[in-house]
């Protein structure tokens, strides 16, 4: 199989706009929808952080890792103990690769705020990514210098099932694709379907362009100013409809209707990702309110709502853990306790000679 050439952007065939005026209104409405949820939410950071890990775990799994959430955050509570876990290094990676994908999602963030996105920052992201997991040595951070192919492990690139573009053109179609990126488009979530399914084709990166080419969504529709926060995780639908995700992308090479296929496949995920987000954002607040009353009912302490707030960061965690300003140990040992004794948090493992208790935030974990 050849190299594929895509076409240069923005494309002059194969998108048909009217066709898609429907779906192009659904999408638009779906999002403003799911933004004024964000908006009108009192602290983003802490309520979100839950979901920014899930999309993280759903992420890596398209690329065929195997933990859970709770397995993430049982992780993160043990301090990256590999010998408490007692799991094999496999098993390590998958989780390592999960924070990547959050720590990278975060640094986002942070430098969108300070400047607009572009090609160093998306180095940055990817050598974030691969940071100590599978693929490390395979040019992390850094734009590919030789071919690369997708294919069953094993297969020669004579059988692979995509070869993208020569390596020596692989400056060229990224300085075009960021153009592109900041380009004025009729409409930006079609203008969205098109960046994303474009990185895809020039496969820039040895490896881990799948997971970064998605980190690419919540990024665009953040500074495009179309959600207040890079919130809008779409790795759900696209793990639950892998098989149609990955047909649309190689369709884009085969077929003259591709584009307009695949465009009307990602609005399409738009709308249902964000009715799921909705009603999946729409429960963490009401859990949080409720959990919040509950605690300050239970404990009668000011310090409640910090309490709370500590625990949507890391809804599992040792007793240890738990630092409120200003609180003594005492004081928020006895906190934990109470809600305990009022079946608000669950004991994982008891404590045992100098290891603590291990605590988890149950009812936040089932939700997601």
């Amino acid at each position: 199989m050849k190299p594929y050439i895509p076409d240069k952007l923005p494309l002059t065939t194969g998108v048909n706009l009217e066709a898609l005026i429907p779906s192009i209104g659904l999408a638009n409405r779906a999002i403003a929808k799911y933004e004024g949820i964000l908006y009108r939410m009192p602290n983003p950071d802490i309520l979100l952080n839950p979901l920014s890990k899930q999309e993280a775990v759903l992420s890596s799994r398209i690329e065929g890792t195997q933990v859970s959430l709770g397995e993430v955050f049982n992780y993160e509570a043990e301090k990256h103990s590999i010998k408490q876990l007692d799991k094999q290094d496999e098993y390590i990676e998958d989780i390592k690769e999960v924070l990547n994908y959050h720590i990278a999602l975060h640094r986002a963030k942070v430098e969108l705020k300070k400047r607009p996105f572009n090609l160093n920052l998306l180095c940055e992201l990817h050598k974030i990514l691969l940071n100590s997991v599978r693929g490390k040595d395979k040019g992390r951070g850094r734009f590919r210098t030789v071919q690369n192919y997708i294919g069953k492990p094993g297969t020669p690139i004579e059988q692979a099932d995509y070869v993208p573009p020569d390596h020596m053109l692989v400056m060229e179609f990224l300085d075009n694709w960021e153009k592109f990126y900041h380009a004025d488009y009729p409409d930006p979530l079609v203008q969205l379907a098109i960046i994303h399914a474009q990185f895809e084709l020039i496969h820039p990166f040895i490896d881990g362009n799948g997971r970064i080419g998605r980190i690419l969504l919540p990024i665009f529709l953040f500074e495009k100013n179309l959600t207040t926060q890079p919130v809008f995780y779409l790795s759900e639908y696209l793990e639950r409809h892998r098989d149609g995700y990955i047909s649309g992308l190689n369709a884009l090479c085969r077929t003259e209707a591709g584009w307009n296929d695949w465009i009307g496949f990602f609005l399409n995920a738009i709308v249902t990702q964000s009715e799921w987000n909705i009603v999946k954002a729409q429960k963490i607040i009401a859990l949080y309110e409720e959990l919040k009353e509950r605690i300050i009912s239970h404990t009668h302490s000011q310090y409640a709502v910090p309490l709370l707030d500590q625990m949507y960061k890391k809804p599992v965690f040792k007793s240890t853990q738990i630092k409120i300003p200003g609180v003594t140990r005492q004081t928020t040992a006895g906190l934990l306790r109470s809600l305990k004794d009022n079946g608000i948090l669950e004991v994982i493992r008891e404590a045992s000679g100098r290891r603590p208790q291990l605590l988890s935030l149950t009812s936040l974990i089932k939700l997601l």
